[in-house]
């Protein structure tokens, strides 16, 4: 596949998932909230998770940003959903280092969330992208 192609594919996922964003909403039954902004853009999701013997049963975003921040928090709630606390860390280490264009373990299949990948090329989107995994990781560090 052309790298047009690939770019134009992961526009439409990125998209897709603004514009039909998975888990959102409130969890009636969250255990764990955590609110955080974005001031440079503007970007506010609360995240509440439902976390039980160490495992993210379920997890839910609102808020309002741009379609990169929206997106992004749709694609990590399906990312952490059933997995346990050092699973869900493990992936938003390697998101991070994906956005800062480190090299990260490519064996693990990240699904939607490889659409992100071109944010790198700008650093002033990153921020963006990052929101909805920085409350994660907020919240799920602060369980242990």
């Amino acid at each position: 596949m052309s790298f047009n192609n690939l770019d134009t594919l992961y526009r439409q996922v990125i998209m897709d998932h603004y514009k039909n964003p998975r888990n959102k909403g409130v969890l009636d039954d969250g255990n764990l909230t955590v609110d955080m902004n974005n001031p440079t853009c503007g970007d506010r999701i609360r995240l509440t998770l439902n976390v039980e013997a160490g495992i993210v049963k379920a997890a839910k975003f609102e808020g309002e940003g741009c379609s990169i921040s929206m997106s992004s928090a749709s694609m990590m709630t399906q990312a952490i959903k059933g997995k346990n606390i050092e699973t869900a860390l493990k992936l938003s280490k390697i998101f991070s280092d994906m956005m800062q264009g480190n090299e990260y373990d490519e064996d693990i299949d990240l699904g939607d969330i490889e659409a992100l990948q071109g944010v790198s090329k700008f650093p002033a989107r990153i921020k963006c992208a990052t929101l909805a995994w920085k409350a994660m990781e907020k919240g799920l560090n602060a369980t242990e």
